[in-house]
């Protein structure tokens, strides 16, 4: 959509175009709101282009129920591969006439004295009454300092720029982290026939299947993704949990690294250290195993107890068994042997281009349910923004949705209880390191 966007001005201002953004704009769009989406490359973009080969999603489509769209394919319990889930977002955009203009980046957010706020762009300056950054939590790829130094002839690449086996030169790899990405890369690489080494972190794991469904239906049944991070009682660890690694590749399957190890991947612990070639682990390798697996087999026991409680008929089912132990904590690996390290060690925040003063001293915006300290600045996408499903197909609708009713209602400012920091962007001008959101 073409605009002359210096000087522009509209009631609402949303800045990003992917699901967040979109699903923002459907609903002000119901609600007879004008705004505009600025997205800095194009809808989908994040999907598009920092997604491998054979990524999928690791829930059932039947989740992907965006405003007004809900998945309209014939596979509701499969998972949508990389394309396909870029169709999804191109569909949801031809949808409805979307206000939005692609290749326009926005470069600072400030008040205006009086009220309102001025939007700068690459393309001029808007202003609006309200804004909803909907830019999600992943901007930047974070890789830790010690990468620096691995010798140079080592090929390094973050689980975002990752695309196939065949893009890493000849040789071993080393997969650092085990979230969703990492496991997943790992898997990927090993299926090809790889050489895999994986520093294995403290993320837990969750089965694809239990008792004749996918584990994410009975949770979903249970009202997992619906329960608002109010009700934790330590609601800022809640946030920046790492999520649950699964698959679902190939119609789905859990991800066991054990049966990686027992099928020749290498396992360690937390890399810790990198010195004269040699890498080093923490030795908590059997401690990270065991708590992933009592992660999985604790979502098993609320399963049951469910059912129970709600005297449902399901097929029993044997519990996990581990299939392999290691022997002893690998401590050591000389990185003669490895050709390409692949980090998958999570992302960051980068929030400079916001002037006002809605984050706390960890860098995180101060919001309730996407509603921040400042009257007409809102975040939407981000993790746990209220619920599991917030930054998900699944729930970024609904929070999108009160944000709307929120602007149409003439919101007041959140009251929200600072964790730390002074009133005042706390984030440092100089040597700044993105604030991490999770792997």
């Amino acid at each position: 959509m073409n605009f002359q966007l210096d000087g522009l001005h509209r009631p609402v201002i949303v800045v990003g175009g992917g699901q967040a953004g979109l699903s923002m704009s459907h609903c002000l769009t119901t609600a007879g709101v004008g705004h505009v989406v600025l997205e800095r490359a194009s809808a989908g973009h994040e999907w598009r282009e920092r997604r491998w080969d054979s990524f999928c999603l690791v829930t059932p489509n039947w989740q992907c129920r965006l405003p007004g769209f809900p998945y309209p394919g014939d596979d509701p319990d499969g998972f949508m591969v990389r394309d396909d889930i870029v169709a999804y977002l191109e569909d949801y955009k031809k949808s409805f006439d979307v206000p939005i203009v692609e290749g326009v980046e926005a470069t600072r957010l400030t008040k205006v004295p009086g009220g309102g706020f001025r939007v700068a762009t690459t393309q001029g300056e808007l202003t609006a009454d309200h804004v909803v950054v909907a830019t999600g939590p992943y901007q930047v790829p974070l890789k830790p300092r010690l990468a620096e130094r691995l010798p140079a002839a080592t090929a390094q690449l973050h689980s975002s720029e990752y695309r196939n086996p065949e893009q890493l030169p000849d040789g071993e790899v080393l997969v650092v982290g085990t979230g969703q990405s990492g496991c997943q890369i790992a898997e990927d690489l090993h299926l090809a026939g790889r050489r895999v080494h994986l520093a294995v972190g403290s993320a837990p794991r969750v089965a694809r299947r239990y008792r004749g469904r996918d584990v994410v239906a009975w949770l979903d049944d249970m009202g997992y993704y619906a329960r608002g991070i109010d009700e934790f009682a330590d609601a800022d660890a809640v946030r920046f949990r790492a999520n649950h690694y699964v698959t679902g590749r190939d119609g789905g399957h859990d991800i066991d690294l054990r049966a990686f190890a027992r099928e020749g991947m290498q396992l360690y612990g937390r890399l810790t250290d990198v010195r004269d070639r040699t890498l080093t682990f923490a030795p908590d390798l059997r401690r990270n195993l065991d708590a992933a697996d009592a992660v999985s087999e604790g979502i098993k026991d609320s399963i049951d107890a469910y059912l129970t409680r709600a005297n449902i008929e399901a097929p029993p089912e044997p519990r996990y068994t581990p299939v392999w132990q290691p022997d002893d904590e690998p401590r050591t690996l000389d990185t003669k042997g490895i050709s390409a390290v692949v980090w998958s060690t999570g992302f960051g925040r980068d929030h400079r281009w916001i002037d006002v003063p809605v984050f706390d001293g960890k860098g995180y915006p101060t919001h309730r349910r996407g509603v921040t300290t400042c009257p007409g600045l809102f975040f939407l996408g981000l993790p746990w923004q209220h619920t599991w499903g917030s930054g998900r197909f699944c729930g970024v609708g609904a929070d999108a949705e009160y944000l709307a009713r929120r602007i149409v209602a003439g919101e007041r400012a959140a009251d929200v209880r600072w964790i730390s920091g002074t009133p005042r962007n706390t984030e440092p001008a100089d040597d700044w390191v993105a604030p991490r959101t999770v792997a």
